[in-house]
């Protein structure tokens, strides 16, 4: 820094002149010399120098390094005390004012100009170094993160002001402290303590996150949600130097998460409530047909009697109208079973010892027919050695229809329909399985929705394949009554229904 400009105070103007030449010729300016202490102050906050050449015996009743002493609380410039004391009085009170250098008379030209370029070069590091500091010092004091920093004790050494108010503690109080004493978090569940991220982040050097739903136990003892990293401080030689924390108080985060989650369960039940409200709709619009389509069959065919002389064709109508009042009737009879079943007040169970193998051939010998009117082929899978099933027979029969007439509606001409039935005794209790196969599929999509009251699966044929819809609903709370449950999968062109019981007791 060959440009820069020094300020003289020597009381001698032989050896201040003689100075203030060598200078010059080192290449720095030497606007004024000052021979006293307070004129070096005045001088010093009048020039603004880059740096000061001090004597300490001065005229006066200032000495040198009292007047450095006063120039450092108006001004931020190096001072190098040039002196032919070396006491150890006189360096110790130099020692206080910090100086830059100390240079015993005589001394060498080269020598002078060393101290003063290594004085001005150290300078202007601490310099950059106090403006970055305070620098940071501001970044940290305004962001909204808390910050604790620690050393390699894990004893803190710097808390800014939000880490400050979120865990209670005075940078001045925390200081020296454990970071897991100013930093105490656990777990906001179970309220465990969580070991401090700082211990790991010193014993391995790396940056480390706390786990989810973790809180901040404040010094008062309250509890603030938060989230955090934590990242070793390592110096030019990428020795961890300590540790950095920063945290955020996530509350209105959480709450932020919380009530777009309330948003988004109540767009599902508005969502649900529409579906419900469509199937009811829907199952409205059916019911009305249903019950509508028997009652106006039944008052044409009453018309054709009344013109008919034909006593055949008069009995051919009434036996019309007896299927569409059992049609009716199973409607009505669907709907109050559901209805009972849902409140409760259906009939109460009775058990009773059911030999499968008479009980279920009796339950598929009406369906026979249909299927061999359908072109379908139903067969019956029944081991010799079925134990009895202690169930209520009545339950279970109408369960077994409802599921054949299911599979009777829905296989296709050629299909084929299988009711099979094993018992596994290795299991406590004991379980007997009953499955009803048959050669249709339900998409995965439809599938989970098959025990829904009054679903029907999209583009069914519901005039010609009839039924309300409530089959299916009767069938789950009636296994429900029978202590049992029922699954379905559908496949690779199949769909079977599993029904499994154990002995009622």
């Amino acid at each position: 820094m060959t440009s820069a400009k020094i300020l003289v105070v020597e009381d001698e103007a032989i050896v201040a002149k003689d100075l203030q030449y060598r200078l010059i010729k080192f290449g720095y300016t030497v606007p004024v010399i000052a021979s006293s202490g307070q004129e070096a102050i005045n001088k010093a906050v009048e020039i603004s120098p880059d740096l000061v050449l001090m004597d300490i015996k001065l005229k006066g009743s200032m000495d040198g390094i009292e007047a450095a002493q006063e120039i450092h609380k108006h001004l931020d410039i190096p001072v190098i005390y040039l002196t032919a004391y070396a006491d150890d009085k006189t360096l110790a009170r130099a020692k206080i004012t910090e100086p830059f250098g100390y240079l015993l008379k005589p001394f060498k030209e080269r020598e002078l100009q060393t101290n003063i370029e290594i004085a001005l070069t150290k300078h202007g590091l601490e310099r950059q170094l106090k403006v970055s500091k305070k620098w940071l010092d501001a970044l940290l004091k305004s962001i909204g993160d808390g910050v604790i920093a620690s050393d390699l004790q894990e004893l803190v050494t710097f808390m800014n002001p939000v880490a400050e108010n979120l865990t209670g503690w005075k940078q001045e109080e925390a200081y020296g402290r454990n970071s897991s004493e100013v930093f105490n978090i656990a777990n906001a569940d179970t309220h465990n303590s969580i070991e401090s991220p700082i211990v790991k982040v010193l014993q391995d050097g790396i940056i480390v996150s706390l786990p989810a739903e973790t809180i901040l136990i404040t010094r008062e003892g309250g509890e603030i949600p938060i989230d955090d990293s934590v990242a070793p401080i390592k110096d030019d030689k990428d020795n961890i130097m300590g540790a950095v924390l920063v945290f955020r108080d996530i509350t209105e985060r959480k709450r932020a998460i919380e009530a777009r989650q309330r948003q988004i369960e109540q767009e599902k039940l508005v969502l649900q409530w529409e579906e419900i409200n469509q199937l009811k709709n829907d199952f409205l619009n059916l019911v009305s047909h249903e019950l509508r389509s028997p009652l106006s069959n039944m008052k044409l065919m009453i018309k054709m009697i009344q013109l008919s002389t034909d006593t055949e064709e008069a009995q051919r109508y009434l036996e019309l109208m007896e299927g569409e009042c059992d049609r009716e009737l199973g409607l009505i009879n669907d709907l109050l079973d559901l209805q009972r079943l849902e409140s409760s007040s259906y009939p109460v169970i009775t058990p009773d010892a059911l030999l499968l193998q008479q009980f279920l051939t009796w339950i598929i010998e009406p369906f026979q027919i249909r299927v061999q009117q359908h072109q379908q082929t139903l067969k019956l899978n029944l081991p010799s050695n079925l134990p009895p099933l202690l169930s209520d027979g009545i339950s279970l029969e109408r369960i077994l229809i409802e599921l054949l007439n299911n599979a009777c509606k829905y296989t296709p001409a050629g299909g084929e329909i299988i009711l099979s039935v094993s018992h596994n005794s290795l299991e406590t209790p004991a379980k007997t399985i009953i499955t009803t196969s048959n050669s249709a599929e339900i998409s995965a999509i439809e599938l989970p929705r098959i025990f829904e009251k009054f679903y029907r699966i999209p583009n069914a044929d519901i005039w010609n394949q009839g039924g309300s819809g409530l089959g299916l609903a009767i069938v789950q709370k009636l296994v429900e009554q029978l202590q049992g449950n029922i699954q379905v999968e559908s496949g690779n062109g199949w769909t079977t229904f599993t029904l499994t019981l154990t002995d009622l007791l």
